[in-house]
């Protein structure tokens, strides 16, 4: 009968999973205290029984170390805050799109306005698109004027990524927060 070579392997630990208490089997090892002040080289039962005394574990930080470094802690505390961390989540930043058009009315700008403040407020950039339609693109300058009047407004929270330009039947501009 033969044996595999992955049969006659030692089994490993991952580098996620650190050694805790009575999973430390190396002796001597070389231990830091829950102040971080370095106690030196000692037997690992003697520093259990030392952790055991204060009411903490011991936990091995320090694995490819000759001899390898072990820190009296609280091990439940520090895996509770590691997952509490890892689960708070990140955001993305968007890009978020107005349209108006250049005959809007003032508190419907105004409307719009303020939802461009609360996306930037939230770090999503603004596209700002005014819509012409007919003979309303003889118009262009009411268009640049209605978003240079918003990027003013808003220029404490946002600055000008793209400055206002012609894209087809749309002026477009993006604002990112700051």
């Amino acid at each position: 009968m033969q044996t595999s070579k992955t049969q006659l392997r030692r089994p490993t630990i991952p580098q996620q999973q650190q050694r805790v208490n009575e999973q430390i089997r190396l002796t001597p090892i070389r231990v830091v205290d829950q102040d971080g002040n370095m106690l030196g080289e000692m037997a690992t039962k003697d520093a259990l029984t030392m952790a055991r005394e204060v009411g903490l574990d011991l936990v091995e930080v320090g694995s490819n170390a000759r001899p390898p470094v072990c820190r009296i802690m609280d091990y439940g505390k520090v895996q509770y805050e590691k997952k509490k961390k890892s689960n708070t989540k990140t955001h993305r930043t968007q890009l978020k799109q107005i349209r108006l058009r250049p005959k809007i009315g003032g508190h419907d700008l105004e409307v719009k306005v303020n939802r461009a403040r609360k996306f930037l407020e939230k770090h999503d950039k603004v596209k700002i698109n005014v819509l012409f339609r007919g003979r309303e693109n003889a118009h262009r300058d009411l268009g640049r004027e209605m978003l240079d009047e918003i990027i003013n407004t808003l220029e404490d929270i946002a600055s000008v990524e793209k400055p206002p330009g012609m894209e087809g039947r749309m002026m477009s501009a993006v604002l990112a927060p700051r």
